[in-house]
């Protein structure tokens, strides 16, 4: 019917909550969470940006 990728059954509500649409709390828990997975993935961004910056990669190419 729809190729495999229903995912839906019984207890299977709107993306994936349990009770249909998620209360106020839910959305925040899960907001809260995924800002502070975006937080630690931004300061892992910007120490990546820092030490290639300051040039102590040692990976960079010879330049010619």
């Amino acid at each position: 019917m729809c190729g495999g990728q229903h995912q839906g059954g019984p207890g299977r509500g709107f993306r994936g909550f349990r009770h249909g649409f998620p209360s106020r709390e839910e959305w925040l828990e899960r907001l809260q969470a995924h800002q502070e997975r975006l937080e630690r993935d931004l300061a892992n961004v910007r120490e990546l940006i820092e030490r290639l910056g300051d040039g102590s990669g040692g990976d960079q190419p010879a330049q010619v």
